[in-house]
């Protein structure tokens, strides 16, 4: 079996994330396309995401692409989580993931609704639904508050898990939105206030045209390869969230092709992906909480030494800022009160290291101006820089 080592894992991250200065992108959606899909669960990472990898960085460049030229569109998809992805991508996903995602939020909130007691079901999902995208045409765009002023129905309070130590009333407001989200017959638009915001407005959107889920799986699996891969079955099945079987069909149709890794586990690459790539010039990079080259895989070994995990992860699993040498995992950073960009390096680089570490976080200082960003999800190492 051919052999890809972890030194050439991390030659191939460096050059395909578009993390290499050489590699960088000149547009937004050349950097979702290259990552197949940005996190997009906190607003501020998909800015810090997408500007990492752009040779002229700005927030003007990420809003324009997210709100004016619709071309990255946010979708509730992989592991129930949002993401962004082009206009390209965007029908693979909806098909292959979003799909059931959207199918078990309807489901979850209609159980809830039920649970209630108070005659809630699907008739009066349907009509509170159809309220809520007329008063949404009506608006252009509206926030969620604005939204529930307008139709009685989002302003309803159910009692959810009734009868047991979690039992707490809630409005259905933001459970209505998130279904109409998943669905994809609403967006978001512009939040209110900055672009580190998640308080979001929403405008009404056309779902997209159904399509075979095993053959998007397929397409989406061949993308996810050529930029993650190699990869095991078991990084696939928990980047996608789906089944083993779902997985397996997907990798055969995709004509996935095996190496053996550093580790002892099978690899798979894109087909006809097995060839050596030539190091890059040395790079560095900060990258942000949640950045796709931290999460694209469940095992992370080639690029995150084992006794880093702890500072840099939180309790759910989730990656804080991160700093990166050489397509490797060195540090953290974050941004204190007074706008500083502040980082600790957890590995010994040394003097070239250092100073390409520093101009990153000059780059990045550079474009975020007066913006300061707080990660939703917060870990040690990045309440320690701030304290």
């Amino acid at each position: 079996m051919y052999r890809i080592d972890d030194e050439q894992r991390r030659i191939r991250l460096g050059r395909r994330h578009l993390l290499v200065p050489s590699a960088r992108a000149e547009s937004v959606v050349a950097v979702a396309d290259a990552l197949v899909a940005l996190h997009a669960t906190d607003a501020a990472t998909l800015h810090l995401s997408t500007c990492a990898r752009l040779s002229d960085p700005g927030v003007a460049v990420v809003e324009q692409a997210l709100y004016e030229d619709v071309s990255l569109v946010r979708l509730l998809s992989m592991r129930n989580t949002l993401f962004a992805v082009s206009t390209d991508v965007a029908p693979e996903v909806d098909a292959s993931t979003a799909r059931t995602v959207a199918a078990k939020e309807r489901h979850k909130l209609l159980k809830h609704l039920r649970e209630d007691g108070n005659g809630l079901d699907e008739r009066w999902l349907a009509e509170t639904e159809r309220e809520t995208l007329t008063a949404l045409t009506a608006h252009g765009q509206a926030t969620g508050s604005q939204l529930s002023a307008a139709v009685p129905g989002l302003r309803t309070k159910i009692t959810v898990f009734p009868g047991t130590r979690q039992e707490t009333v809630q409005g259905v407001a933001s459970r209505v939105i998130r279904v109409l989200a998943a669905d994809g017959r609403i967006r978001r638009g512009r939040p209110r206030g900055s672009w580190t915001s998640s308080q979001f407005s929403w405008t009404v959107a056309e779902p997209w045209p159904p399509s075979d889920p095993a053959a998007a799986r397929a397409e989406l699996t061949g993308r996810w390869l050529r930029a993650y891969g190699p990869a095991t079955e078991a990084d696939l099945k928990w980047w996608t969230g789906w089944g083993v079987r779902e997985v397996r069909t997907a990798l055969a149709a995709a004509g996935a092709e095996e190496a053996l890794l550093d580790s002892g586990a099978v690899g798979l690459v894109a087909a006809g992906d097995l060839a050596p790539e030539p190091p890059p010039e040395p790079w560095a990079a900060l990258l942000p909480g949640l950045d796709p080259s931290a999460m694209g895989w469940a095992d992370r070994g080639f690029h995150l030494p084992a006794d880093h995990r702890a500072a840099l992860f939180d309790r759910a699993g989730n990656i804080g800022p991160t700093v990166w040498w050489n397509g490797g995992i060195v540090g953290g950073w974050a941004q204190t009160t007074g706008g500083e960009l502040v980082w600790r390096l957890l590995s010994d680089v040394g003097r070239e290291a250092s100073l390409l570490i520093e101009a990153e976080a000059a780059r990045l200082s550079s474009w975020v101006g007066e913006a300061r960003i707080t990660p939703r999800f917060r870990t040690p190492l990045e309440r320690e820089l701030t304290a």
